[in-house]
């Protein structure tokens, strides 16, 4: 099952993450989503817990965890196709 975990202090990193879900778990991965340009951490990031009722306690066990200052927002990841479209910017269509 793909986590979302949301709220990360900055400072956060992947191993971390790794480390506080195995503890209800098997994790076979854990990435902080970070900046393409700059690198710094979004402040969110994704789990992979192949085993669904291991992923179900930790979803449990750690939404609105405090970690490092900040409380997790911790859910299951929606799949990319089941997130609304993105809107703002500008059409390069028409024209004069």
């Amino acid at each position: 099952m793909n986590i979302y975990v949301g709220n990360l202090p900055f400072k956060a990193t992947d191993e971390e993450i790794k480390q506080l879900f195995e503890a209800h778990g098997t994790v076979a991965s854990a990435v902080i989503i970070k900046d393409k340009f700059s690198q710094a951490s979004k402040g969110f990031g994704f789990v992979d817990m192949p085993d669904a009722a291991q992923a179900q306690t930790a979803i449990a066990a750690l939404n609105g965890k405090d970690f490092n200052g900040r409380p997790l927002r911790v859910n299951e990841a929606r799949p990319k196709e089941d997130r609304a479209p993105r809107t703002g910017g500008h059409s390069h269509e028409g024209g004069m």
